[in-house]
Parts: structure tokens; C-alpha cells; sequence
């Protein structure tokens, strides 16, 4: 699945204890916290993601995965706490300027612009584009070079993620797995240094998710950053440097996936689905 030999070993010795510091944290939050109503989804004391490291994000469902997810991108507002990310604080910071500093999200449910081409939902994604300004935009010589650039991104994730058969196709027409696909690449558009995704491998048939696994390993190996929501053990099992297990809105567990499999406060939060381990499949 790639080499996670600098990932892993740079979380060797670390304690495996909720909130436990990193050695070199990419992301950082403390007293986290957001309810809806009487209902307290997230109340997170303190986390921290190491860099270059893929971690899980795990727990039962009602966890406050999604929501934690949520709040950091800037999707949704904390009651309290403060993040950092890469030094800067992301405090009550919006999703676009989140995704500006680096940290880009997917979603469970893919975003995709049905009746535009694969191609268009990629060149869409680009930042800071000069063509988008009312004057510049009737002046074609002042964003020709960019677009092209643009482009020229654009197909080499095509080539990347093996979608550029169906460069031209309209988004609406692709599979389920097409879709995660198109959305990763798209994520990657912005040159993002953390990538946040959500259940990556829900609705994706057995092939795609493999191709997509390795997808996710070899931009771990090239030194981006990944945290993921997912329920399946065996994918989080397969890939993770570092598991996150969420229960009722807390980081109840941490640790490598060895240990986590064998946690007794991850056991007892999944109990009466599974005694001995976390469960294999959950849907979402």
C-alpha cells in the first residue's frame, strides 16, 4: 500500500492515551466543542495530527466524527475552543479559507457539478484565478497563460487518477467510484498540504477502492498529510499510521492499529456490535 516507513516511525514510542502530543503536529485543537441543543456532538479536549501521517478517525455512529470534520474545515461553527493548522490559527475561519491554507476536504456524499465535464469540475477547483475578476475577464491575454496552466494541471490528475478517458464526460454520468475519484483529484487542484476526507470509500465497489487506497498511500509518501473518516476496520487497518477513535463526541482512543484493535475503551464504545474488536463493516 507504499511505504509508510517515515509516517510510522516518527509515531514509534508515542503514547498510545487520548489526546497525547505529537512529535511534529500539523494540526492542533483544544476544547472543542459544539452541541445542537441539549445534545453535546463534539466536546474534544485536546488533538493532535501528526504531519506526513495518514491517521483514522473512527467510532460508532452519533461518534461526532462528521461534526468535529465539520467544524475544523469551517463547514460548521465550535461553540468554543481554538485550532492551528500549520502555525495559523482556524478559529471560526471560513470553509474557502481553510481550504486557502491548505487543509481541503470531500465529502461522503461527493460534490461534483453534474452537467459539467470531468474536465470543468477540475479547472473549476483552482484558486485564485485571474479570469474571474469582472475587468480581467474581458481582457483574454491577462489569464490565457493561467488557464492553460490550469488545464495542463488538470490533465496530469486525469492521467494520475486514470479518469482521462472520460475527460469530456459530464460529471453526472460517472459511477460512484468515478465520482470519489474526480472529487480527490479536484481536492488536489488547490496543491493542498493536508487532505480531510470523509467515508472515501463509501459506495465504491472493490476495484476502485483499491485503486483509491493506493491513490491515498502514494500522496502520504510524498509527504502530504490525510485524516479520514471510515467505517471499515479493515480499510482503517490496511492503511492508517495513526487511529483516532471518537465516543460520544470525545477521543476516547488513540494509537497505532495494532494497538487500537485491542483497546479496551474502543471494545467497550462498539459494544454490542462486536465483543472482540472494532466491527469489520458499519454502514454509514
Amino acid at each position: 500500500m507504499g511505504d509508510n516507513t517515515t509516517a510510522a516511525g516518527a509515531l514509534a514510542g508515542v503514547a498510545t492515551e487520548p489526546g497525547v502530543t505529537k512529535p511534529d503536529p500539523i494540526l492542533t485543537a483544544d476544547g472543542v466543542s459544539r452541541s445542537f441543543g441539549g445534545l453535546v456532538a463534539v466536546d474534544v479536549a485536546h488533538l493532535e495530527l501528526q504531519r506526513g501521517a495518514i491517521t483514522a478517525l473512527i467510532g460508532p455512529n452519533g461518534a461526532g466524527k462528521t461534526t468535529l470534520f465539520n467544524v475544523l474545515t469551517g463547514f460548521d461553527r465550535a461553540n468554543s475552543g481554538r485550532w492551528t493548522f500549520d502555525g495559523t490559527s482556524l478559529s471560526g475561519v471560513s470553509a474557502y479559507r481553510v481550504a486557502r491554507n491548505g487543509m481541503v476536504r470531500t465529502f461522503q456524499l461527493t460534490k461534483a457539478l453534474s452537467r459539467l465535464t470531468v474536465l470543468e469540475n477540475l479547472q473549476l477547483a483552482a484558486t485564485g484565478q485571474r479570469g474571474e475578476g469582472l475587468f480581467t475577464a474581458l481582457v483574454r491575454p491577462l489569464w490565457r497563460e493561467q488557464e492553460a496552466q490550469n488545464r495542463q494541471r488538470a490533465d496530469e490528475l486525469l492521467q494520475r487518477f486514470r479518469l482521462e478517458h472520460l475527460r469530456d464526460a459530464h460529471a453526472g454520468t460517472l459511477s460512484g467510484g468515478q465520482r470519489k475519484l474526480l472529487e480527490l483529484a479536484r481536492a488536489l487542484m488547490v496543491r493542498p498540504t493536508m487532505l480531510m476526507l470523509d467515508e472515501p470509500m463509501a459506495g465504491v465497489n472493490p476495484a476502485l477502492a483499491q485503486s483509491l487506497l493506493e491513490h491515498i498511500a502514494q500522496l502520504r509518501d510524498e509527504g502530504l498529510t490525510v485524516c479520514f473518516v471510515e467505517h471499515d476496520m479493515d480499510v482503517v487497518m490496511g492503511i492508517s499510521d495513526w487511529v483516532v477513535c471518537m465516543g460520544d463526541g470525545q477521543v476516547i482512543a488513540e494509537g497505532p492499529p495494532a494497538a487500537i484493535g485491542t483497546n479496551p475503551a474502543v471494545v467497550d464504545a462498539y459494544l454490542g456490535k462486536q465483543h472482540g474488536s472494532p466491527p469489520q463493516k458499519e454502514s454509514p
